[in-house]
């Protein structure tokens, strides 16, 4: 068996970064995931031993990569990805989930993208830095939402400037004007039965103007964007009341109990109630 450090973050109302879950793993060999599909971006770097990623590129086609030590892998919002540690020299990794107004921009400057997942690098210094802020929020989960958000930056900052491709950071303002406009409404309205319609209306862009723009942005559809959102908030509720399944149901627009169920199983893998009794505080 391999050894394990997991914790998952408090969500916030963080839109431009928010931080999900992070962990270490020493893996068993051959200590294996998927395939799946995560709802965020999830960067792991390895500290030691080697193992297989096979990731799904923009064209459907499953491409495999080799991934040692100090190097890492990023997986991207509703890729389909495997990975595998080696059998004799398995990995020992640490991994951050994270999303975000930012995110995307952020990794794309670090030349990590769907079609280019992993993470090469030669400023050891600055390597050496990223991995310490990732054990720094790894080790300190205790400590305030905002401090950790704080580190979450040092590390994007680290990884941007010590990779070995760096590109420009590009984007217009109007456009992150209207997605920061869209993730308010959706901040404030989640509990509502919004219609992505309503989202866009509130930006004041058409529905299919929208989709697009927040799509490039975000790297998922506003539909999907919604149901994490909307999920999130339910696993938030979940682990820190006492309230009723059907009661943060209806707390995140599901007023079908089944209906939230399924969705709920469907973002985590398990029912509510089984990830509830997984998370007690």
């Amino acid at each position: 068996m391999g050894d394990l450090i997991f914790s998952v973050f408090p969500t916030e109302n963080f839109v431009d970064l928010g931080l999900f879950q992070f962990g270490r793993e020493k893996c068993a060999p051959s200590h294996s995931f998927g395939p799946a599909k995560r709802n965020h971006y999830l960067f792991h770097y390895v500290i030691s031993g080697t193992g297989v990623l096979m990731a799904e590129d923009n064209n459907g086609v499953t491409q495999n990569y080799q991934v040692k030590s100090m190097e890492g892998f990023l997986i991207s919002p509703n890729q389909i990805t495997t990975y595998i540690a080696d059998k004799d020299v398995p990995w020992d990794y640490c991994w951050i989930e994270f999303d975000g107004l930012r995110a995307r921009g952020m990794l794309e400057a670090a030349g990590l993208t769907v079609d280019s997942p992993i993470y090469h690098t030669r400023h050891k210094d600055l390597r050496d830095d990223m991995l310490n802020e990732m054990l720094y929020i790894i080790e300190n989960a205790d400590l305030s939402p905002f401090h950790i958000i704080g580190h979450l930056y040092l590390f994007l900052d680290y990884l941007m400037r010590s990779a070995v491709v760096q590109t420009p950071q590009s984007g217009s303002k109007l456009r992150d004007f209207y997605i920061h406009e869209a993730l308010m409404y959706i901040e404030h309205n989640f509990q509502n039965n919004i219609s992505i319609e309503d989202i866009a209306a509130a930006c004041g862009l058409n529905r299919s103007y929208f989709g697009k723009i927040f799509r490039e942005t975000m790297g998922k559809t506003p539909q999907e964007f919604l149901l994490s959102y909307r999920m999130s908030k339910a696993a938030e509720l979940m682990k820190l009341t006492k309230l009723s399944i059907g009661d943060i149901g209806n707390a995140v627009s599901y007023s079908n109990p089944l209906h939230f169920s399924r969705a709920f199983k469907n973002t985590y893998g398990i029912s509510p109630r089984e990830w509830r009794n997984q998370n007690k505080i």
